[in-house]
């Protein structure tokens, strides 16, 4: 009877496990793709991850249960098989395009654009080739049109080092102030709005944040360009009017309106390249890189050569570290190459030696690069090269600098340090120089001060007077400048106008004496008056 019992137990398990299995839901393409990264994954693989991601009731029926053969095949025909990225993409499609007669014109402009350009277009699509399958994966697994993937090609055409006018960054162009928002760390040493896979989270972040403000993808997607402020004034705007609240009625810059329709321009181009007579390169449906967490300090070009990879094909996948050494303190992850990360890991865990050659060193007092070097005991060349020290530059105190690391030194950069160093630089300011001035007739603290560009005060203070105060002709004046000789459209200006005043005080001077002479010798005799100025002789003729 107990072993009745048993049986029964297990048969009513088994029954119960089916069920379940039966009722499952079909698995969706997202999940699918991060279960299985590569295309061409077997079907033994498959059935394997499918096992470990369904739900089990206990370790037993796990063993019990295993997945047939027939089961595999079923769930590997369930999910979706893409020959490259671009087939993913299109697959993916879903804001609605943009085929009315206001936005047409401007779709086709942009179409027109982009392929009278192959050349810009091949590089572009080149280099979007090692970001492109991370960038849809996180895409699709908010569930959200594909169309976002390929923003970049507009933002920047994947290119992670743009930088704007306007000092946005990185392939999704944050500016500072909304990459701080988005938690895109931004030190001396690490920017990451450069940063492959921070600056991804933080643009979907901030797109789902603007489909969720507006309703729709196209006026998410000119917030993202505009900003969200402008938007809300024009959808207000056309609301108070009576007005239709779509993208193509807005009142937008010029920029903005011509945003989207880039956007559906290179859609249209990547759905039907060969009507376009483009070539897109083959990237195929599977991750290019892997992240790899680091706890030790290391050099740019050390972690490069255990990787197996040149410096530049490192630096294309990690452009957010800014320094030639990545600090572990806040525990970095580098992006390397799929297959090129584990022959990294292997060559990390065997390596001996120091692996940074550098290390930050925190400025005291304020110096000069080349008396800093001298300190240091290194070549002032190597320190202005390593930190971008430009000529004619003092450091100001409590900066930070990268130096040489000591050969016994072998500790990491405290996380302090790494999250809160900077590099403060000031011009180097000429010393002052003391010029001795003889004052003119009517020289005042106001007009010397004007003169050689310096406060009055400073110019009443050297000399002992009162601002309002009127030096005595052919005194000392004391000046400090840091110009040997005032600039010579100030010293013309100051002295056309010194020669116009002695014009008038002579002519006043010659009115007073003909007044005088005539009272004395009577009206009707002849007077004559020479006044002499200091610039040249007036004579006034008979009245």
């Amino acid at each position: 009877m107990q072993r009745l019992r048993g049986v029964r137990f297990w048969a009513l398990a088994a029954v119960v496990l089916m069920a379940a299995g039966c009722a499952a839901p079909p698995r969706s393409p997202v999940s699918a793709s991060l279960v299985a990264p590569q295309a061409g994954a077997s079907a033994p693989m498959l059935a394997a991850a499918a096992s470990s991601a369904a739900p089990l009731a206990g370790a037993s029926a796990a063993a019990a249960i295993a997945p047939t053969p027939a089961a595999s095949a079923a769930v590997a025909a369930a999910e979706p098989q893409y020959t490259d990225i671009w087939q993913r993409i299109r697959a993916g499609f879903g804001i609605p395009d943009m085929d009315g007669p206001h936005m047409q014109p401007y779709v086709q402009q942009a179409v027109q654009w982009y392929t009278t350009r192959p050349d810009y277009v091949a590089r572009m699509t080149e280099r979007s080739r090692k970001y492109l399958y991370y960038i849809v994966q996180e895409v699709q697994r908010r569930n959200m049109p594909t169309e976002l993937a390929l923003l970049p090609f507009i933002e920047s055409a994947f290119n992670p080092d743009a930088l704007s006018s306007a000092k946005a960054s990185g392939m999704w162009q944050f500016i500072p102030s909304t990459g701080k928002h988005y938690n895109l760390r931004q030190t001396m040493f690490q920017d990451g709005r450069r940063d492959v896979m921070a600056s991804t989270r933080a643009a979907l972040d901030y797109l789902t944040k603007l489909h969720a403000m507006f309703g729709n993808w196209q006026l998410a997607l000119a917030a993202y360009n505009w900003g969200e402020g402008g938007v809300q004034r024009a959808i207000a705007y056309n609301q108070a009017h009576g007005l239709p609240v779509d993208y193509s009625h807005l009142r937008m810059p010029q920029e903005t309106r011509n945003y989207y329709p880039k956007l559906q321009a290179v859609k249209d181009i990547i759905e039907h390249p060969d009507q376009y007579g483009i070539t897109l390169p083959s990237v195929p449906d599977h991750p290019y890189f892997k992240p790899v967490t680091i706890t030790q300090d290391i050099d740019v070009s050390k972690a490069a050569r255990l990787a197996g990879i040149s410096v530049a094909d490192f630096r294309s996948l990690n452009p957010a570290f800014k320094k030639p050494v990545i600090l572990a303190a806040t525990h970095p992850q580098i992006l390397l190459p799929y297959d090129n990360a584990t022959e990294f890991e292997q060559a990390l865990a065997a390596h001996q030696g120091p692996l940074a050659r550098w290390t930050a060193y925190r400025v005291e007092r304020t110096s000069s690069p080349a008396a800093l070097a001298e300190h240091l005991h290194l070549a002032v060349a190597t320190l202005r090269e390593v930190n971008d020290i430009p000529s004619r530059t003092l450091i100001k105190a409590g900066s930070t600098v990268l130096v040489p690391r000591p050969p016994q030194d072998d500790a990491n950069v405290s996380k302090h340090v790494a999250e809160n160093a900077v590099l403060t630089l000031a011009p180097v300011v000429p010393p002052l120089r003391r010029l001795r001035l003889y004052a003119g007739r009517f020289d005042t603290p106001t007009t010397v001060a004007r003169r050689y560009g310096i406060s009055v005060a400073e110019v009443a203070r050297w000399n002992h007077v009162r601002e309002n105060a009127r030096f005595r002709p052919h005194s000392m004046v004391i000046v400090y400048t840091h110009e040997l000789h005032p600039h010579r459209e100030l010293r013309l200006a100051e002295a056309r106008r010194d020669h116009a005043r002695e014009l008038r005080l002579a002519e006043q001077r010659r009115q007073r004496a003909v007044r005088v002479a005539q009272h004395r010798r009577g009206a009707g005799n002849t007077v004559r008056v020479a006044t002499r100025s200091p610039h040249r002789l007036i004579r006034v003729a008979e009245r």
